[in-house]
């Protein structure tokens, strides 16, 4: 192999790394964001974790994060708008980032 080909592969990897970082971090955040709508209307214990990865799954539905922010918004009616609730998102994805950081240096 040539250095071109050891950096080219360095380079892959990195992209391919950072991916996957950022895949598990919004997957958290949307996690952290159910959980919190969970509160909201009334959850705990299971059935909250229960509502934080039906969250998670709403995810899949479509590229992008509409597709979440409509589902919690939809669930949570009056309580919180789809505004506050991408608000809400902004906020918890550093909180998410950081979590999956601390996880994956030990």
């Amino acid at each position: 192999m040539t250095t071109f080909d050891d950096r080219e592969n360095a380079f892959e990897s990195k992209f391919a790394h950072d991916e996957e970082m950022q895949f598990k971090a919004q997957a958290r955040c949307n996690k952290l964001l159910g959980l919190w709508a969970a509160a909201l209307l009334g959850k705990s214990g299971t059935e909250a974790e229960d509502y934080a990865k039906s969250v998670v799954k709403a995810d899949f539905e479509e590229a992008g994060h509409e597709d979440v922010v409509r589902k919690v918004a939809g669930d949570l009616g009056d309580k919180s708008s789809a505004d506050e609730v991408r608000a809400k998102m902004a906020e918890l994805l550093p909180q998410a980032k950081t979590q999956i950081m601390s996880e994956t240096s030990r």
